[in-house]
């Protein structure tokens, strides 16, 4: 499968490379024949304050992503559903359709990596707050 990837980050994997060397992943788990677990990436967002039974999992940044991407980026579902790898609902599937959406999903990775350097950026003063509801 190809994987579009934006300017910053094919730079953030480049600068991981130093890290990583020439192993199959990017973040390798113990057994170097292995990924990370998700749980591995929670604990690593609780040792940086964030509750991940409450406020967020990895799985959620996900979440988050399609959603701004539809809502606030205005991309077609389906070009975000493949970049997602999600499943085709089409009951023909993958058998007669063999579109990948490169260029469109090029684009918008580029678009999702400029939105949030942008919001890297914005005055945090404007950013309106919610509370839980109870």
């Amino acid at each position: 499968m190809i994987v579009p990837l934006s300017r910053q980050a094919v730079e953030i994997l480049r600068d991981l490379h130093i890290l990583t060397g020439a192993g199959n992943f990017v973040f390798p788990g113990l057994r170097k024949d292995r990924a990370i677990s998700v749980g591995t990436l929670n604990r690593a967002m609780q040792s940086m304050g964030y509750n991940t039974q409450e406020e967020i999992t990895t799985h959620g940044f996900r979440a988050m992503a399609r959603t701004l991407l539809r809502e606030k980026l205005r991309f077609d579902s389906e070009i975000i559903e493949f970049q997602l790898s999600h499943t085709t609902k089409n009951p023909l599937g993958m058998a007669y359709d063999r579109a990948q959406f490169i260029d469109d999903r090029r684009h918008m990775m580029q678009a999702w990596s400029d939105y949030l350097d942008e919001l890297k950026k914005a005055d945090i003063s404007k950013v309106v707050s919610f509370q839980k509801a109870i």
